[in-house]
């Protein structure tokens, strides 16, 4: 218990195809894609190091 095999990998495919429709697939892929890309950037900024780069202009 725990894994997840094909059968429920292609049962959840088919319920998130079902909910959303073909056409909006794309669309909420590149929106979850944009959300990962602002939070790594995010997860990345750090205060301390942008006064670093401001000290020296």
């Amino acid at each position: 218990m725990g894994k997840i095999g094909f059968t429920e990998i292609l049962l959840i495919l088919l319920v998130v195809v079902l909910l959303f429709g073909g056409r909006k697939i794309p669309e909420l892929m590149k929106g979850i894609g944009q959300g990962m890309k602002e939070f790594k950037k995010a997860s990345k900024y750090d205060p301390e190091e942008e006064k670093e780069k401001n000290k020296f202009q």
